[in-house]
């Protein structure tokens, strides 16, 4: 599914939303500050960013200013409790993609992740496939050739990762800051670890060779032009 970075001071809440999406599927990484949340920003990958309004230190309207004047172009959603037009309009100009009004139902929450998904270039797409490999991330189930075999959660995640991103090599650092949270004990030989275990899962179907080693890069997943089409 989508690294999601939660910015929000409110530790309850933060926990809640990292709990539920998790069991979403997604890899959820939190922060209680604007400036911890630019610091992970500069360092690490998201495909959304959920951003609470009234944070300590830089406020979430200023803190989207500036990821986007630095160029970045993850989406933005902002979580508030102003509901009023000129706040909205305010969130709007400083970048963001959609806003939610506090307290909110946490399956909308997931629900418009998904649409923020759908929507940019890191868009949600219910299954992946390359030739007669098709991987359905919801599940964890990649299939081939009538058969299945069930995915752990990293192992799925880092075959969509790169089934989302072919015919580009990635090194274990990269793959590492991707679908890891920054919090993690993972290291690059943990990356190196899930990569072999999800070698062997594909073997179960024949298509052990299905992720590609480039030697002193890193893994890829190479697709024709003719499939990418």
């Amino acid at each position: 599914m989508a690294k999601v970075l939660v910015v929000d001071d409110d530790l309850e809440l933060c926990s809640a939303v990292r709990n539920f999406l998790s069991l979403q599927g997604h890899t959820v990484e939190t922060a209680a500050t604007g400036e911890d949340a630019m610091q992970l920003l500069k360092n690490f990958q998201y495909d959304v960013i959920v951003l609470d309004w009234g944070l300590p230190g830089i406020e979430g309207d200023e803190l989207c200013k500036l990821y986007r004047a630095r160029g970045g172009l993850t989406p933005v959603m902002f979580l508030t409790g102003k509901n009023n037009v000129s706040f909205l309009e305010t969130g709007f100009n400083a970048g963001a993609d959609d806003y939610m009004v506090k307290p909110f139902d946490i399956r909308e929450l997931s629900a418009r992740i998904r649409g923020l998904l759908r929507r940019s270039n890191t868009r949600y797409i219910a299954q992946l496939q390359v030739d007669d490999v098709i991987l359905i991330p919801d599940q964890k189930i990649v299939k081939s050739q009538g058969q299945e075999v069930k995915l752990r959660a990293k192992e799925c995640a880092l075959l969509e990762f790169l089934l989302r991103h072919p015919n580009q090599v990635f090194s274990a650092q990269n793959l590492l800051d991707a679908v890891w949270t920054s919090d993690s004990s993972g290291t690059t030989n943990s990356v190196r670890t899930w990569m072999g275990t999800l070698r062997q899962q594909l073997a179960k179907l024949g298509k052990e060779d299905l992720v590609k080693t480039v030697l002193g890069s890193g893994y890829t997943i190479e697709i024709s032009q003719e499939n990418s089409e």
